[in-house]
């Protein structure tokens, strides 16, 4: 917490006559010393600014970007794939910029759900939670599965639920540990992944320049190979884009980290502004490289029973079975990651359900290292799932669960909008417009058109399972959410009689990473000596912790070597 939070000083607070706060609307004048401020920043601030980058990579860049490029690429064509992952990636860049306004202000644990239930309506923030907990505890299944997916490229012999099992108690120990330990192996896990892209992509351009089995110039045939580049017609079209949210979902949960993040104000903003164009970089780039050098019609590219990664597929055209086996192995230390990116997501959601009173207290509690344990217990029954996947077909039953992570991905992008416009209203109208540490450049337009793509995105994109025949499961994964979102949404809302929140009632106070501010100057302006110092205090220290290297690295050098140096700061850094 900053030098200056207020409830760490109520003693001054009380010496300086501040009057109490009359309510939650009240937020110009000083706050109350007695008043309740935290509410849910009991996690351990243990997630440095470089783990919280690396993190917000590794969430995104998993089995959806290694595995469901496949089936986007063998459903839609190409072109269908390429089109739905730019448009998505708009969507996400503006969610982006308005939850890290909203979470750099307020930083909790339960983040965007948080805000919908403080800035619109208690009972969409009771919906929002429960299904976005579901969505990542269904994503921790389908990380699991997908494992015995990876699995089958070297043999079919192994049990897959033995694969899944083994790593289900990995993921487990990992987010049991303290948030630290989490937070430097999924560091360096990401890492890899963002090295191993960087391989691909020259290896991609390498295959398709002629460097591969065939030793033959690939170019863009292969947008035009049978019914490419728009395969599948509308349909196919259409159906590419719950894949595509599937791929980019988790982008979000970054700001879910705030709650254990140090300094989130100053951290928040820098790692919206700077990771998602990393991840845009990555996705879009690679999707351009898969849809050149793979055709759509590749064999066992995406089928009930097995999934090919095109990453590996590339990696065998270039004429190496160990370099085929490198990349499926590091494609299984990034389903792993993401599992663990998503249990930790969802046992931090749990632990907000319970502090807010929408689940039983019992999943609030926290171990000593401050992690909600019975959360990531209860979070991780839901991969049981990886279970049934024998009977069903791991293919099958992972292709079920990414429709369900997709749709619950658009609806949580859509109701990020509305919050955030609600948000600057109520900020707008309380005059704290001044203290936003982050303010989201494209508001309202950007916000606003968010909403009404995931919208129209939500409703067409199971064309597919209507035309040609109607296909019930096909239906039910696709749609399953919207109903289950609406009756939690009604029932809440009638058993608790919740009402719209007003904007001169929002609760702007609570839980606010800097709490206090005195006639619209900064609490922490106030006391600006004993802020300097303990800046000085913490530079030092961080000299001290073996900070001082990455300082000395970070130092301007002119020329050819210091551009090198700037561009390999930003990409890992």
């Amino acid at each position: 917490m900053a030098a200056h939070d207020i409830e760490k000083q109520p003693a001054a607070a009380a010496e300086a006559g501040a009057p109490p706060a009359k309510g939650p609307g009240a937020s110009g004048g000083f706050v109350d010393a007695d008043a309740q401020l935290v509410r849910a920043d009991r996690l351990a601030r243990k997630l440095s600014a470089r783990q919280v980058q690396m993190i917000a990579i590794g969430g995104t860049i998993g089995t959806g970007l290694f595995l469901g490029t496949g089936k986007s690429l063998a459903t839609g064509g190409p072109a269908s794939m390429l089109t739905s992952y730019i448009i998505c990636g708009a969507i996400v860049y503006v969610t982006m910029l308005s939850l890290g306004e909203m979470a750099a202000f307020i930083p909790v644990a339960g983040s965007f759900c948080t805000f919908a239930g403080r800035f619109v309506d208690d009972a969409l923030g009771f919906a929002l939670t429960w299904n976005y907990w579901f969505n990542d505890a269904v994503s921790t299944a389908s990380d699991i599965i997908a494992l015995q997916l990876v699995l089958e490229f070297w043999t079919d012999n192994f049990p897959g639920w033995a694969i899944s099992l083994i790593f289900l108690f990995v993921v487990i120990f990992l987010n049991v540990m303290s948030v630290k330990v989490y937070g430097e192996i999924e560091y360096w896990l990401s890492l890899l992944k963002v090295v191993t892209i960087i391989i691909f992509i020259i290896l991609g351009i390498v295959v398709n320049c002629g460097g591969n089995k065939d030793h033959t110039y690939i170019g863009n045939k292969f947008f035009y190979t049978g019914e490419a580049p728009f395969v599948g017609g509308i349909g196919g079209f259409a159906s590419v884009f719950v894949t595509a949210s599937f791929a980019y979902g988790g982008t979000e949960s970054i700001a879910i980290t705030a709650g254990e993040t140090k300094n989130p104000s100053k951290t928040l903003p820098r790692v919206v502004r700077n990771v998602f164009w990393r991840i845009v970089l990555f996705y879009i780039v690679s999707i351009v490289l898969i849809g050149l050098d793979v055709p759509y019609n590749y064999p066992g590219l995406s089928s009930k029973t097995t999934a090919t990664s095109p990453f590996t597929i590339v990696f065998v055209e270039a004429g190496s079975t160990v370099a085929g086996s490198f990349i499926n192995a590091v494609i299984m230390t990034s389903v792993i990651s993401a599992a663990n990116h998503a249990l930790f997501a969802g046992s931090r959601l749990l632990y907000t359900l319970a502090v807010d009173g929408y689940a039983p207290r019992v999943f609030g509690h926290l171990n000593r290292f401050q992690v909600p344990w019975v959360a990531v217990l209860a979070t991780s029954v839901i991969s049981g799932l990886c279970f049934g996947a024998s009977y069903i077909g791991a293919g099958q039953l992972w292709s079920w669960l990414q429709n369900i992570v997709g749709v619950s991905n658009q609806l949580s992008w859509l109701f990020i909008g509305v919050a955030s416009l609600r948000f600057r209203a109520g900020i707008r109208h309380q005059n704290l417009e001044h203290l936003l540490p982050y303010k989201n450049w494209t508001y309202p337009v950007g916000p606003i058109i968010a909403i009404v793509l995931n919208a129209v995105l939500i409703l067409v994109q199971g064309w597919s399972c209507f035309s040609p025949s109607f296909h019930a499961v096909d239906f039910v994964s696709y749609y399953i959410e919207l109903p289950i979102m609406f009756v939690m949404f009604v029932g809440w809302k009638l058993f608790k009689r919740t009402k719209f929140v007003r904007v001169d009632q929002m609760d702007l106070i609570t839980d606010r990473y800097n709490l206090a501010h005195i006639e619209g100057e900064d609490a922490d302006l106030a006391h600006g000596a004993l802020a300097a110092e303990a800046r000085g205090f913490e530079a030092e220290t961080s000299e001290e912790k073996g900070g001082g290297f990455l300082a000395r690295f970070k130092k301007e050098e002119k020329g050819l070597f210091g551009k090198v140096k700037r561009v390999g700061m930003w990409l890992f850094f």
